[in-house]
């Protein structure tokens, strides 16, 4: 692993086949240096990356981001100009992760704030048990399409579906789509087949107040990947909620009484 500074306050790390503790640690080192911005260079797939870290720092990552990319990340900005894998975003609290590519699985899983922008497709189970924590609301955008069980249990927050690559006849989302689903939003640009979406959520049409919020959450990944955001939006949305407040409550209490022998 090669460290050089660049200029006052930016700092290059060739990472190559370093493993993903010393790389790590570097970064945390040059943080608490006072590094303004991390180019990381030769990525190949070290996890990890961002953890913990807070500040105003930026990290730049060429290469492959791997796992848990940001988890419990509180502040900095974190840009990969490449693909992801999966868990990007994990528990994070603030702060904002840029992808130019795709994202693997798990990608949000209990996100609490922050800003999380994709611009191709991303896995299986994004944004679940995304939650918001007291006044944040955590925001997770993805470009392309989604696998299954996208917004499964999620419980607060907005997740926002472009589909803009999706071809002709293509579902934008897969199955048991906002299984679970207890709080936040969902909103997807173009139509979710009622077999694919959790019997717990309804899909309404947005309204002006939906619109706004598109309008406002959609400026910074428009600037993100040079998209204007009335291009975004000439295609119409709808806007998926829950409708019940613990959809499985039941099923899990009856579970626990019969495997602690108060149901027989």
């Amino acid at each position: 692993m090669e460290v050089r500074q660049v200029s006052e306050g930016i700092y290059e790390v060739i990472c190559g086949t370093a493993h993903y503790k010393e790389v790590n640690k570097k970064i945390k080192e040059l943080v608490k240096k006072g590094a303004q911005k991390i180019i990381l260079k030769e990525v190949y797939g070290q996890r990890y990356i961002g953890t913990g870290i807070r500040g105003n720092v930026k990290i730049d990552i060429h290469g492959i981001a791997g796992n848990d990319l940001g988890i419990f990340l509180y502040g900095p900005e974190i840009e990969v100009l490449g693909n992801a894998q999966d868990g990007v975003g994990n528990t994070m609290m603030a702060g904002k992760i840029i992808v130019r590519g795709h994202a693997g699985d798990v990608c949000g899983y209990g996100m609490r704030g922050g800003k999380i922008y994709i611009e191709g497709d991303v896995g299986y189970r994004v944004g679940i048990h995304m939650k918001g924590y007291k006044d944040l609301i955590p925001t997770f955008i993805v470009g392309g399409k989604a696998g299954n069980f996208f917004g499964e249990y999620m419980a607060g927050g907005r997740l926002i579906l472009l589909g803009l690559d999706k071809k002709p006849g293509e579902d934008i989302v897969g199955d048991y789509c906002a299984t679970g689903m207890h709080g936040g939003v969902m909103y997807v640009r173009g139509e979710v087949p009622q077999r694919y979406l959790g019997k717990e959520v309804k899909v309404f049409e947005v309204n002006e107040e939906d619109m706004k919020i598109l309008r406002e959450e959609l400026k910074g990944f428009s600037e993100a990947f040079n998209i204007s955001v009335d291009e975004i939006l000439s295609e119409p949305f709808v806007k998926i909620v829950p409708v019940s407040a613990r959809p499985y409550g039941r099923m899990y209490a009856h579970r626990w009484g019969i495997a602690s022998g108060v149901i027989k």
